[in-house]
């Protein structure tokens, strides 16, 4: 029994109890959906759609917090990077998976500058980069609302329709990319459905990441977060490392802002990225990563609890109250979850 016992205690202490709890409240919420009068099937296609949407934006904070960067509050400008690839594959002219494609090889140049630049500040500022990253996200979201206004699109699908000039808040991908991951060998069984294209989309860059971190950059990368000094002393140039980290996160979130826009269905400008680094930040924090250490499995666990959450929580109170309150509750819960998830930015997985 005390052999039992204490097995049960080191999985709650690898797992971690703020992350069983969740993970518990989640499966409540589950258990509860249909009883209220919810589809089951339906709830978990939309935390399945979700993750899918949400995955690589999440996967973007490995590398940085590989090496010693921190979380990158900073998303902003990669999310940025993949708006100017989107809206400009439609301005060219490309439709259907092609305009998929194309925005990415349009979006890498933005990233790569960028994301140098972002690095190159980072590397000034040693010690304090999650809090300038932030200013830095907030005012690159607002340079880019005047941008939007001021930039020569012409295409008829993007701009405002009376002035003939300025992008529009939201444009419709109808016959561009929407769903070019989400319906690609897509698996469906009654009300569930399973956007296989998506989560293939996302192993593929979870695999490569892994891959990275494995080869001598890799490891001279989680050296650097590690030991700074020691990597230095070791012959690691910390500030080229450093600087390819944050290239890398700003590239990933470029391509995930593109693979959520392909499941949402729309392109958002002006100040819809504005907090869009919030959720990725608190899903791996949730998942069990700190501020110097993550995985692709606290990059896994993060986003499907958080989502999970944020999807379940507004459905099962609604029926439950039979009140239209799904938005203000989603607030509530969402950021009731980052409150938490930057509450206990120190813990990291055991």
């Amino acid at each position: 029994m005390k052999k039992e016992k204490n097995l049960f205690g080191r999985l709650v202490e690898s797992f971690g109890l703020p992350r069983l709890l969740i993970t518990l409240f989640l499966l409540l919420l589950l258990i509860m959906a249909p009883i209220v009068g919810a589809d089951l099937p339906t709830q978990i296609t939309n935390i399945i759609a979700r993750f899918s949407w949400n995955g690589v934006l999440v996967l973007a904070m490995v590398p940085m917090v590989h090496s010693g960067c921190g979380l990158n509050f900073g998303l902003p400008l990669g999310i940025i990077s993949g708006l100017l690839g989107a809206t400009m594959s439609i301005e060219f002219g490309f439709t259907g998976p092609v305009s998929f494609l194309m925005a990415i090889l349009i979006a890498t140049p933005f990233a790569l500058v960028l994301g140098s630049l972002y690095g190159w500040l980072l590397n000034k500022i040693k010690g304090g980069e999650m809090m300038i990253a932030t200013y830095v996200g907030f005012s690159s979201v607002s340079l880019m609302c005047m941008m939007w206004l001021v930039l020569p699109y012409k295409s008829p699908n993007m701009v405002w329709g009376m002035a003939g000039k300025g992008l529009r808040t939201t444009i419709s991908l109808e016959g561009y990319y929407i769903n070019v991951l989400a319906n690609f060998l897509k698996i469906k069984i009654g009300n569930l459905e399973i956007p296989t294209g998506s989560i293939l989309f996302f192993a593929f860059l979870a695999f490569l990441i892994w891959a990275f971190l494995h080869t001598k950059t890799g490891t001279a990368m989680t050296a650097v977060g590690s030991n700074p000094t020691f990597a230095r002393a070791a012959g690691i140039n910390v500030d080229k490392i450093r600087l390819l980290s944050v290239v890398m996160s700003t590239w990933l979130a470029a391509v995930g802002i593109l693979v959520y826009e392909q499941g949402f269905g729309f392109i958002q400008l002006y100040m819809a990225p504005f907090y869009m680094a919030l959720p990725a930040v608190s899903a791996i924090l949730i998942g069990g990563a700190s501020v110097n250490k993550a995985s692709i499995t606290n990059v896994i666990i993060g986003t499907i609890l958080f989502q999970g959450i944020v999807t379940m929580t507004p459905t099962v109170m609604n029926n439950m109250v039979h009140m239209d309150m799904s938005e203000v509750i989603r607030i509530i819960a969402s950021q009731g979850m980052i409150l938490y998830a930057l509450t206990r930015k120190t813990e990291g997985a055991k």
